[in-house]
């Protein structure tokens, strides 16, 4: 099966913060990447902007060094890489000062979509957007990238959201979470939306329960400072799982359109009811084996801030009366995985009446490492000796199933960039759902607040705390093995 790649128009893309950890790791090794798939016109431009006094041939040098140490085989091909590096600028910028910005005016190009991505702390959105505008750089028809963290609780997202407001409409902010870039999150709503098989099985009716599970091997190392500030819940709950929950909880939207896809997320959000306190755990990596604590890690010996948090949710709407949402997520686990598992019911009535198994179809969602999806069916176990049933996966692994080409997968950063010069605002969080998931989400993080509450510990390489395992065999259930 051959992938189309669909060139985008003419753009400038201004990366503020664009000698950052995140723009060497994955916007400029991504861009290169879609410029050698055709996808990125020869006659865009990137510009770099930051503190580093660099002109544009330290820019280049920069970021040459930088496909040449996080690229992949497409940094072989010299001819394409020495076009893209002659495609980049850069201008040294003053986000709360006036340096740089009469030469970044005179870089941009008002006759393409020009987009500017936000990759610096979130303190200096505010001092960046009024810029653009004082020295008339944007106009109505830009566009701006807003890297998370947005907000660490409502009040300040709702800042956050009124200091952009100012300057920019809402269908020019692309808010961005790379899970959503995906390609497994996307083919999630192709499978629910676009196969017969599915949709009418998607409720209350079939399905028993929902397990999302995010898991990683890695502490939370140089990003302790920050971490310990923030916590599981406000890293990864409050947005990634949050969205993983709203895609595959949502109703059918009206069309395939970025409102009409965020509408229904929102309303999933809204009628998520509050969590009660013992149907949520939160737990902390202990040192074991020669390795450190989070608290080690974290350089704060009195931390109470969570690694790992695990938690029962429901949504009160008619789809999904009484059906539990579980949902996990940790550092220093057991493998690296992220997974959605979706557990269909048990038969009414079987009438095998040897067989003393329970058998049920999964339907289970990999994001990573390995993208893909697999179906658990029963069938007869293979040879003679009457009807014996086992689970077997009807596997729909990516690379299997579409070939060669398939192995290519877009980079979820990559993805997401392109979206933004199509003006494509689908996979994107808009303000209101924001605002929804930490209004959703605050009241947790303050009950714990309020009770002095300690995280669980758990040693590295567990799958998470007891309790976590509790919360499930509470209700006669068990989590998913996290496997790499």
């Amino acid at each position: 099966m051959v992938s189309r790649v669909i060139p985008v128009e003419d753009f400038d893309l201004v990366i503020f913060g664009g000698t950052g950890d995140l723009a060497r790791r994955k916007i400029l090794t991504g861009l290169f990447r879609r410029f050698v798939s055709g996808q990125m016109p020869n006659t865009a431009r990137i510009i770099g902007a930051a503190r580093s006094e660099l002109d544009d041939q330290g820019y280049r040098d920069f970021v040459r060094t930088a496909i040449g140490e996080f690229g992949g085989d497409e940094k072989k091909d010299t001819k394409a890489l020495d076009h893209f590096i002659g495609q980049l600028f850069y201008t040294p910028i003053d986000a709360r000062g006036d340096g740089g910005w009469d030469r970044l005016h005179e870089l941009v190009r008002q006759e393409v979509v020009n987009a500017y991505y936000f990759s610096v702390a979130p303190g200096l959105f505010g001092d960046i957007a009024e810029r653009l505008h004082r020295y008339k750089i944007a106009d109505s028809t830009s566009r701006i990238v807003v890297e998370k963290p947005f907000g660490r609780d409502l009040e300040s997202a709702q800042e956050l959201n009124s200091v952009l407001a100012k300057h920019f409409d809402e269908k020019q902010i692309y808010r961005i979470d790379h899970y959503l870039g995906k390609e497994t999150v996307q083919n999630l709503m192709a499978v629910r939306f676009g196969n017969v098989l599915f949709e009418p099985l998607w409720n209350a009716q079939y399905v028993d329960h929902i397990q999302i599970t995010v898991a990683e091997t890695v502490g939370v190392g140089g990003r302790g400072g920050y971490y310990d500030k923030s916590g599981a819940m406000r890293d990864m709950v409050q947005n990634h799982l949050m969205q993983l929950l709203c895609l595959i909880a949502m109703e059918p939207p009206s069309k395939f359109d970025s409102d009409a896809v965020r509408d229904e997320k929102l309303k999933v959000i809204r009628a998520l009811q509050p969590v009660e306190t013992h149907h949520i755990v939160r737990g902390q990596y202990d040192a074991a084996g020669g390795k450190k604590s989070y608290r080690e890690d974290a350089e704060n010996p009195k931390s109470f801030t969570e690694s790992f948090v695990a938690m029962k949710c429901h949504i009160a709407n008619w789809r999904w009366a009484n059906v539990p949402f579980y949902l996990r997520t940790g550092k220093k686990l057991k493998a690296r995985s992220s997974e959605i598992a979706v557990v269909f019911k048990d038969l009414a009535h079987s009438i095998f009446p040897e067989d003393e198994a329970r058998h049920r179809n999964i339907l289970s969602i990999q994001l990573q490492p390995n993208e893909g999806m697999d179906l658990q069916v029963t069938i007869k176990e293979p040879g003679p000796g009457g009807m014996r049933l086992v689970d077997v996966p009807l596997d729909m692994t990516f690379a299997d199933a579409l070939g060669p080409e398939s192995e290519d997968v877009t980079d979820a950063y990559e993805r997401l960039i392109m979206d933004v010069m199509r003006g494509n605002q689908t996979l994107f969080m808009r303000g209101d759902e924001v605002e929804a998931a930490w209004a959703w989400t605050d009241p947790i993080i303050n009950n714990w607040v309020e009770k002095h509450d300690v995280p669980k510990p758990y040693e590295p390489g567990s799958a998470g705390p007891e309790d976590a395992m509790m919360l499930m065999h509470r209700d006669n259930r068990r989590w998913r093995d996290i496997k790499g």
